[in-house]
Formats: structure tokens, C-alpha cells, sequence
């Protein structure tokens, strides 16, 4: 089994922030990934904190254990039935948190977020959260 990692949590490790420690045993000896948005999120952050070189090799090497899960025809498709059924159901969800747990769904993975309230309405997903 995996897990899809929301950027809350990548974020906690990262910056060995103290609730890091609250997920440590749901993340041992898994396979971690991380949606594409994510990844976007952190770069986002390299450019709008301005970091220097040595902060975001530190990033960039701290992601190599990470997986990247990118947008496919299918991702596509979980993606945009996320977004329809909490509108429908009066549940909205962002676009990025959409997309995050758009991957788990798409591999049936369980989702590890610090942000369960932003995940709760979600239909089969699986939560893990310390929240």
C-alpha cells in the first residue's frame, strides 16, 4: 500500500514542524506521494518566499522521496467528478484540494491531511488525519 500525502502534511515534514511527528507511524515503510499540485504549491512557494539555491535544493531533495502522481485522461475524469459532486451535493472543495484528493481516489489510497473538515464530504475516500 501508498499513501497520497496532502501539502499540509508534506509541508509539516518539510519544515519538521512538530505535528510532522503526529503522522510519522501512518508514513512508515510506505510509498508516499503527492498530487502534481502539490509539487506546484511548493515551487509556488520558492518563488513567492524567494529562496536561494540552497533552500531549494534542500526541497528538491527532500522530494526525491516522494512520488508525483500527474494529470492523465483518468485523473482527469475523477478530477472533474469531485468538483460536480460537491457542487451538487452543496460540499465545494478548491481546486487544489480537489486535485489532491483526485489521486487518492484514483489509486484507492488513503489521503494523510492535517485538513480532514476539507476532505469529510468526499464519497469512498479514505481519510487518515490527526485533526
Amino acid at each position: 500500500m501508498a499513501v497520497i500525502l496532502d501539502t499540509d502534511v508534506t509541508s509539516y515534514i518539510l519544515k519538521k514542524d512538530s505535528r510532522a511527528e503526529l503522522y510519522q507511524p501512518h508514513l512508515l515503510g510506505l510509498p508516499k506521494i503527492i498530487s502534481f499540485m502539490t509539487l506546484a504549491e511548493l515551487r509556488r512557494w520558492e518563488l513567492q518566499n524567494n529562496w536561494g539555491a540552497r533552500r531549494i535544493k534542500q526541497v528538491r531533495d527532500f522530494l526525491d522521496d516522494f512520488s508525483v502522481v500527474y494529470a492523465d485522461e483518468e485523473f482527469c475524469e475523477i478530477w472533474a467528478q469531485v468538483k460536480r459532486d460537491a457542487h451538487k451535493y452543496g460540499n465545494p472543495i478548491g481546486t487544489v484540494d480537489a486535485w489532491v484528493e483526485s489521486a487518492a481516489l484514483l489509486f484507492d489510497i488513503p489521503l494523510v491531511t492535517h485538513n480532514r473538515r476539507h476532505f469529510e464530504n468526499v464519497k469512498n475516500l479514505k481519510i487518515i488525519s490527526e485533526s
